[in-house]
């Protein structure tokens, strides 16, 4: 029942590590068409690795065991609460009989409490479930319903003793949420009426656009009314990146060239379930002018004071589309807020750091690549790049946990095969997750990985302790890797760079190579893109009040 519903609503892949209480949900699996089971090095992998899954899928899926699973998933699952991402958590826990005994088993405190790990996941999950026969179903379907309608996580607990016990099974209800008429024109109303009083409209793009497949309703609505859009960090490659309309990435004073002050001339800030987090935000250094902002959230909308529910926003993008329908294009003209990109230049003149390998990966890059950066160094000059058309950023700025971009790469690359998979890390981010390498491998995914050795945590560096030990990492042997961790060397490629000729060289190489290709630079402690000494700095004064760091 379980695993049928879990196909209907788009799994076709369930990421986990066995465990004793969840064999016979895996041995279900193994005989189920149409769902494949990963294993994973850990829990935290798994569970990253199916939220980056989710992100090009629209859902992910995740099998642990129960306590000891449970507890080293709840982090990723915590990231993909915060950053709006459907994940199903399944936790095979201990029989029926155990729990309603109390009996002392492991993989709990010995306690007899079998609610513990239940009420951690209620603080991170749309809805949750401990199933048992004679409501299974009607739980199974008002977690999965929460899942789909929310796009946050959830939990189910799936007690062992009841994987075959036989119950009816109706067929699934189709999820939808329905707008009330009334409360729906009278929102498109507002928003009509705002755009036609607008001298400067924007739009600013967030992570729901994704959430709930509102690309091409956007669209079509600022090419039908001529106006421009810029996409906050937790939204960038949701809308195409190029033509008139496109402004660039928005982040407070930490936007794109031009963008902040465009945004700020705005008069009508039509926001798409924007969340001004920190992190999105460049330290809460938003401008917007006084009731500017048309706030559209998942089921309502703020705008002038005044606040409507009862409608889903992907209705209210098409009420306010047909509303303006035979209304001429009145914001097509505005100026240029992103200067010509600059000519390149040579490699013979540019002497080797982070700025000229930034430069060169940009144009390594393709359309149609599924990008992966992590937290720190390599997110922020991911999110400062130019991406080719049809690439897709695969970023996590919101929870910004280290280490996210690997396991959350290996299962985009499981759900897009087809595409080429491109990933940036840093050393210390890589550490925290190295494992998943090793599935990558397994899995013969095409992918190249770009391992940034700098000697530590960078990002860390530029906010405090530029040369304390307490930013130092061990320097692996990170080319040979591949090598130990089960890698068919004859169809992975294993490279380090340098300097600018041996960066060039792995980069012809990479570009030739099918499968695997795994490339280590390496860069003195405190070089790093544009943008991230100005980032250290504003976490530095938010965080701790001090406006220079302190001497060496």
């Amino acid at each position: 029942m379980l695993l049928d519903r879990l196909r209907h609503i788009g799994v076709s892949r369930i990421y986990g590590v066995p465990g004793d209480y969840n064999l016979e949900f895996l041995e279900l699996i193994e005989r189920t068409p149409g769902i494949a089971f990963i294993g994973t090095c850990n829990e935290l992998n798994a569970a990253y690795a199916a939220d980056g899954d989710a992100r090009m899928t629209g859902i992910g899926a995740v099998l642990v065991t129960y306590g000891v699973g449970d507890l080293s998933a709840l982090s990723a699952v915590a990231g993909a609460a915060a950053e709006g991402v459907p994940v199903v958590v399944i936790s095979g826990m201990p029989p029926l009989h155990a729990v309603q005994s109390r009996a002392l088993v492991h993989h709990t405190l010995a306690d007899g409490d079998y609610d513990n790990v239940m009420a951690c996941y209620r603080q991170f999950t749309a809805a949750s479930a401990r199933l048992q026969p004679a409501t299974a179903v009607m739980e199974t379907d008002r977690v999965l319903h929460a899942v789909q309608t929310l796009k946050r996580p959830v939990y189910i607990q799936f007690p062992s003793d009841i994987c075959y016990v036989d119950v009816d099974v109706p067929a699934p209800s189709p999820v939808s949420v329905t707008s009330d008429p009334g409360l729906l024109a009278q929102a498109a109303q507002w928003v009509v009426q705002r755009l036609a009083q607008a001298r400067q409209p924007v739009v600013l793009v967030d992570a729901m656009v994704r959430q709930y497949g509102l690309h091409d309703r956007v669209v079509r609505l600022c090419t039908q009314y001529g106006i421009p859009y810029a996409a906050l960090s937790t939204a960038r490659t949701l809308l195409p990146e190029s033509g008139p309309l496109w402004l660039g990435q928005y982040g407070g004073q930490a936007s794109a060239p031009g963008v902040a002050d465009y945004v700020k001339g705005a008069d009508c800030v039509i926001g798409l379930g924007v969340r001004f987090v920190d992190s999105t935000s460049g330290y809460f250094s938003q401008d917007l002018q006084p009731g500017a902002l048309v706030d559209v959230q998942p089921f309502s909308l703020n705008c002038d004071g005044r606040n409507m529910q009862g409608m889903t926003a992907a209705d209210l993008l098409d009420a306010v589309e047909q509303a303006l329908k035979d209304r001429p294009p009145a914001h097509l003209s505005r100026p240029a807020v992103r200067p010509d990109p600059a000519a390149p230049v040579s490699s013979e003149a540019q002497p080797w750091g982070q700025a000229v390998f930034w430069d060169r990966a940009e144009a390594f890059l393709r359309p149609g690549d599924i990008v992966g950066a992590d937290n720190g160094s390599s997110m922020v000059a991911m999110l400062h790049a130019r991406l080719p058309a049809g690439c897709s950023l695969l970023v996590q700025p919101v929870w910004a946990a280290i280490g996210y971009s690997l396991p959350a790469s290996l299962g985009a690359c499981l759900a897009m095969p087809d595409r080429r998979h491109v990933l940036f890390i840093g050393d210390g981010s890589f550490q925290m997750t190295a494992q998943e390498l090793s599935t990558l491998l397994r899995h013969r995914c095409n992918i190249t990985i770009f391992l940034v050795n700098n000697g530590g945590y960078t990002i860390e560096r530029m906010i405090l302790g530029p040369q304390a030990a307490y930013n130092d990492v061990a320097n692996w042997n990170y080319a040979d890797l591949p090598a130990a961790m089960g890698g068919d060397m004859a169809a992975v490629l294993s490279l380090k760079a340098g300097d600018v000729s041996a960066l060039d060289n792995a980069l012809a190489q990479a570009e030739r190579h099918e499968g695997l290709a795994f490339i280590e630079v390496g860069f003195a402690p405190m070089d790093a893109p544009a943008g991230l000494a100005a980032m250290g700095q504003a976490v530095r004064r938010y965080d701790y009040g001090l406006e220079t760091p302190e001497l060496p």
